[in-house]
C-alpha cells in the first residue's frame, strides 16, 4: 500500500510538468499577446507610440525571446523560487495575486464540497430504498432542475428573491462598510452573509449529480445475493444497508473526489463574475481576456495540479474504503 501511494505521488511530478507544457501552448495559441492588447488600448485613448517605444516594451515584457526561452524562465522559477513570473494586467507579481484570492476561493469551494457530499450521499440512499416513491420522484425532479439550470441564472434569480423579499444585497463578499477594514468578528458574519449565495449555487450541480450516481448504485447493490443473504442472518434494515450495499455504493462517490472538488475551485467563474466576487475565477477571466500569460499560466498549473492530487486521494480512499481496490493496488505496486 505504502509503494503504491509513493509510486503515485511521484506520477504527480511528470503529469504537473506537461499540465503546464500545455498550458503555455494553449495561452500562446491566440494571435496577438498581451503587447498587442495593451498597445491597442493605449492607441484607443490617444496615446503615440513609435517603433522606439515598442521594441522597449517588446524587451520589458520579455516577448522578443523565443517561446521555449519564455516557458522554460517560466517554470523554472516556479520550481527553484517559487515565482509564477510577473502580472501584467494586474501590474504586481502573480503570487500576490495568487494569495489575495486563492484562499478564499478553497474556502468557498471546501464548503460548497461539504455541503454536497453531505447532502447528496443520505438523499441518494434515501431515494434508492424508496424507489418509485413520492419522495424519490421528488428528488429526482429537484435533481434535473439542478443539472439543467445554470449556475449564472440561478445565482441572478436567488440574488433578486434576495434583495426583493429579504431586502439583502448578496453580491460580493463584503458589505461596503467592512471591505476596506481589518478582520473581526463582525466582518466574518458579514462575510458569512454573503457567502451562502456562491456555496450553494456551486454545490447544486455537484448534489444533483452525486445524488443521481449514489441512487443508481445503490438499486444495483440492494439487488446481490449478499445483501439477502445479510437480511437472512437477521440484520436489521438499516445495519443491512449501511453495512453491505452503502460502502460498495460509495466507491463510484469517491472516485469523483478528484474531478468534483476541481470543479468547485473552476466551474463557478461565470457565478463568481455575476456575484462580484473577489476570487480566483475573474481574476482568471481577466488574464485570459487580456493574453496575461504568465498569471493565466499560474491558474491553470494550480489547477492541474488539484486535478492530480485530487486523483491520488480518490485513489486512496478507495483503497482504504474497499479490500478489493486495495489488494489489487498491491499487487500492481
Amino acid at each position: 500500500m505504502l509503494n503504491y501511494i509513493l509510486w503515485r505521488i511521484v506520477r504527480i511530478v511528470p503529469q504537473v510538468f506537461l499540465i503546464s507544457i500545455l498550458a503555455f501552448i494553449i495561452i500562446q495559441l491566440p494571435p496577438g499577446d498581451y503587447l498587442t492588447e495593451h498597445i491597442n488600448r493605449l492607441r484607443a485613448s490617444g496615446a503615440q507610440l513609435d517603433q522606439v517605444e515598442i521594441e522597449r516594451l517588446t524587451r520589458q515584457y520579455g516577448l522578443d525571446r523565443p517561446a521555449y526561452e519564455r516557458y522554460f524562465k517560466w517554470i523554472s522559477g516556479i520550481i527553484f523560487e517559487g515565482d509564477f513570473g510577473y502580472s501584467y494586467s494586474f501590474s504586481q507579481p502573480v503570487n500576490e495575486i495568487i494569495g489575495s484570492r486563492m484562499g478564499m476561493t478553497f474556502f468557498i469551494a471546501f464548503l460548497a464540497f461539504v455541503v454536497c457530499w453531505s447532502f447528496a450521499i443520505p438523499v441518494g440512499i434515501l431515494v434508492a430504498v424508496k424507489q418509485y416513491s413520492l419522495i424519490d420522484y421528488f428528488f429526482t425532479f429537484l435533481g434535473f432542475i439542478g443539472l439543467a439550470v445554470p449556475g449564472f441564472l440561478l445565482a441572478l434569480v436567488l440574488m433578486y428573491a434576495s434583495y426583493r423579499y429579504f431586502g439583502v444585497k448578496v453580491g460580493g463578499l463584503f458589505s461596503p462598510e467592512y471591505e476596506l477594514l481589518p478582520w473581526s468578528w463582525a466582518k466574518f458574519l458579514d462575510l458569512l452573509n454573503h457567502l451562502w449565495l456562491p456555496v450553494i449555487i456551486l454545490a447544486i450541480g455537484g448534489t444533483a449529480n452525486l445524488i443521481r450516481t449514489m441512487r443508481a448504485t445503490m438499486l444495483d447493490e440492494l439487488r446481490k445475493q449478499y445483501v439477502t443473504v445479510a437480511r437472512a442472518k437477521g440484520l436489521s434494515e438499516l445495519k443491512v444497508i449501511l453495512l453491505y450495499p452503502v460502502r460498495i455504493a460509495l466507491n463510484p462517490i469517491i472516485s469523483t473526489f478528484g474531478w468534483l472538488l476541481v470543479w468547485f475551485f473552476s466551474g463557478g467563474t461565470i457565478v463568481e463574475i455575476v456575484l462580484n466576487l473577489n476570487t480566483a475565477g475573474p481574476m482568471l477571466w481577466r488574464a485570459l481576456m487580456q493574453q496575461d500569460m504568465y498569471t493565466a499560466g499560474a491558474y491553470i498549473v494550480i489547477i492541474g495540479t488539484l486535478t492530480a492530487i485530487g486523483s491520488l486521494i480518490s485513489d486512496i480512499l478507495l483503497a482504504v474504503m474497499d479490500p478489493r481496490v486495495r489488494l489489487g493496488n498491491m499487487e500492481a505496486a
